[in-house]
């Protein structure tokens, strides 16, 4: 009988928090900048400059640890990580080990088994490191230091998570409540959002953890489940093979599908930690944690009841709209606008969904501006444009931000109900089609229908369906 095996999965999660400057100096922290044009002194390691806190890094530590049910350490410390590589200007990184800000917190993830408690070992806070820039024509490296000194939170999880699918329900809900705090957009493609996997395996039943591998390189979460199945499948052919899993850190190549080592895993002695003698003490008081706390928004979970208790909205609809902030702000200043939340819901249920799966788009990238929205909903409302055409006008809103009633008017497309104009069209098409008035007169209503609909077709749509319908009936019935 074959063996049973049982994968173990925590994370590291790399989060860039979304201040204006690094963590210790005043350099700017936008992405996509010239090479090393976001640097100072301080940034790119040169001797004789001094670090200082930035304020705000603290305030986005504490309101993602608060979220996630942290424990918040008071009295907490910076910690040099020492070691030698070309993106790592100081030759230490400045991070933080014996005293992180946040610990023993935990975030609920929704499973097919049910809800399931994720815990966290700690939130850190930490600088980011530069990066390498391989160049084959010239055959090689260049460094850019922009990135190096932007403010990173890392929360390191408990291993607690046993298959891909539960990894990417914890993301998806570490980046949904970052996003919501404003922490960070959490935009994994950009890099302000990465996962570091620690794996193992061992047989069904066993209480001792297997050795475990970390992988890196992942940065979209298609490539992380990919990357948890292959090593899953590697080190448990290794085992079947009576051989033994290396404790390494291993590079995925996600085009490859496969892994490779990178180095054995260091230990943390090997990085000859200790405290950083240019930062003092962080003290956070009890005032300046309930200032933080005072501030938290409402996040998604109280979202999700609140839009099926006030809005009436299904759970289904409500968890949509919610598993996007930028999503549910423009569903609920919409809504703000026009009073009507089944029909916003309806439309960004529907069409805009559709749309984003057409174009390859996150809700993210959405610019439709609300009051446009509310304007198309109204219109609908007041029947100045049937529905036919309002999906038009949506897709001219939601691609080009369109002003609906600008557009309409231009455009011609307000809805027809002059009888005089719409009769002369039903008759013509009355004449055209003697079958259709003897199989009405037959007792087959569906001959009604052919009628309404060549009637449509030929005001293009903008008709009054209402108007339509009792016109073809009453002119049926008169011959």
């Amino acid at each position: 009988m074959s063996k049973q095996y049982e994968t173990v999965i925590g994370l590291e999660v790399h989060v860039e928090l979304a201040t204006k400057t690094k963590i210790f100096c005043g350099c700017s922290t936008e992405f996509g900048g010239a090479p090393n044009t976001h640097t100072c002194p301080v940034c790119t390691g040169m001797p004789g400059s001094l670090p200082v806190l930035n304020r705000q890094v603290v305030e986005y530590a504490l309101a993602v640890g608060l979220a996630a049910n942290c424990e918040i350490h008071q009295y907490c410390k910076f910690d040099r990580k020492n070691y030698f590589y070309p993106d790592n200007p100081q030759n230490y990184q400045i991070s933080q080990l014996y005293l992180p800000i946040c610990h023993d917190g935990w975030v609920e993830i929704e499973t097919a088994a049910g809800n399931k408690r994720i815990g966290i070992h700690e939130i850190h806070m930490e600088e980011d490191a530069g990066k390498l820039i391989h160049d084959e024509w010239e055959d090689c490296s260049l460094v850019d230091y922009n990135r190096s000194g932007v403010p990173l939170i890392e929360i390191v999880s408990e291993p607690d998570m046993r298959s891909a699918d539960e990894v990417i329900a914890y993301l998806e809900k570490l980046r949904m409540m970052i996003q919501y705090l404003g922490a960070s957009d959490c935009k994994l493609q950009e890099g302000s959002m990465r996962a570091d996997v620690n794996l193992s395996v061992r047989e069904v039943g066993a209480k001792e953890f297997g050795t475990r591998t970390e992988m890196k390189n992942l940065n979209s979460f298609k490539a992380i489940a990919r990357a948890i199945e292959g090593e899953k499948n590697r080190q448990i052919e290794l085992l079947e093979d009576g051989k033994k899993v290396v404790q390494e850190t291993r590079r995925w190549d996600d085009n490859k599908e496969s892994s490779h080592a990178m180095r054995s895993k260091e230990d943390a002695k090997d990085y000859r930690y200790f405290p950083d003698p240019d930062l003092p003490p962080v003290v956070i008081d009890d005032a300046w944690i309930a200032r933080v706390r005072e501030r938290q928004p409402e996040l998604q979970t109280e979202k999700l009841a609140r839009y099926q208790k006030e809005y009436g909205l299904p759970r289904y609809d409500a968890h949509i709209l919610t598993s996007s902030k930028h999503l549910a702000d423009l569903f609920e200043e919409t809504v703000k606008l026009c009073g009507q939340p089944k029909e916003v819901s309806n439309w960004l249920m529907t069409d805009a969904m559709r749309l984003l799966k057409e174009k390859g788009q996150e809700p993210e990238q959405i610019s439709m501006d609300p009051r446009h929205l509310a304007d198309l909903v109204k219109m609908v409302g007041e029947n100045v444009i049937n529905r036919t055409i309002a999906r038009d006008v949506f897709e001219a809103v939601f691609t080009e931000n369109v002003n609906p009633k600008e557009y309409v008017e231009s455009k011609g497309l307000t809805v027809v109900r002059d009888e005089g104009a719409l009769q002369s069209v039903i008759e013509e098409i009355l004449e055209k089609n003697p079958q259709s008035v003897a199989d009405y007169k037959a007792g087959k209503q569906k001959a009604m229908g052919f009628v309404v609909g060549q009637t449509m077709r030929a005001m293009k749509g903008k008709a009054d369906p209402a108007v339509v319908n009792q016109l073809v009936k009453e002119l049926l019935e008169q011959r």
